[in-house]
């Protein structure tokens, strides 16, 4: 099953500590900063990606949707906040859509809709790891494998079916 990673993309910017000194300076750096990182992050995985953003302070006569290096970029229209597109779109993806963002009214109403949630700095720590594992060519496999145990595990310790499929999705990154 393909994810469709679905991005609050100045709610993961302001979250970074990298990508929010950009930002600071001038919006546009911020923005670009997170989709170099984004289409890096994407040459090793080949999850479709989509950043959703505020159309309020949208480049000049840019257009609403946009392909740049294989992530589709989405300034919300005028009068709607990117919050609404998101919620929208991962209502639309349901269980196919991994909704990126650390607002809670995002979160709950992406849960809601069936679709997998994590929080930005949670993201932002995957972007990297896979980055670094793809500068070092490192096979990720060997991290993240079974590693065998004697621990046992009942079923009082296991999570529910809602957080099964969020993990299961969120180990894809």
């Amino acid at each position: 099953m393909s994810i469709h990673i679905i991005i609050d993309g100045y709610n993961l910017i302001r979250q970074s500590n990298r990508l929010s000194i950009l930002d600071l300076q001038d919006i546009q750096s911020g923005r670009d900063a997170l989709v170099d990182m984004l289409a890096a992050y994407k040459k090793v995985k080949s999850h479709r990606i989509t950043v959703v953003f505020d159309g309020t302070s949208a480049p000049l006569f840019s257009q609403q949707r946009n392909r740049l290096k294989g992530i589709t970029i989405i300034f919300s229209h005028k009068g709607e906040s990117a919050d609404t597109v998101i919620k929208k779109m991962a209502r639309k993806e349901g269980q196919a859509a991994l909704v990126v963002s650390s607002d809670q009214d995002i979160v709950q109403s992406a849960a809601a809709s069936g679709a997998a949630t994590v929080s930005a700095n949670d993201f932002e720590n995957k972007l990297t790891m896979s980055m670094d594992m793809d500068a070092l060519q490192i096979d990720r496999d060997d991290y993240e494998g079974w590693q065998p145990t004697t621990k046992k595990k009942g079923p009082s310790r296991r999570m529910s079916k809602r957080q099964r499929k969020n993990s299961a999705k969120i180990r894809k990154l």
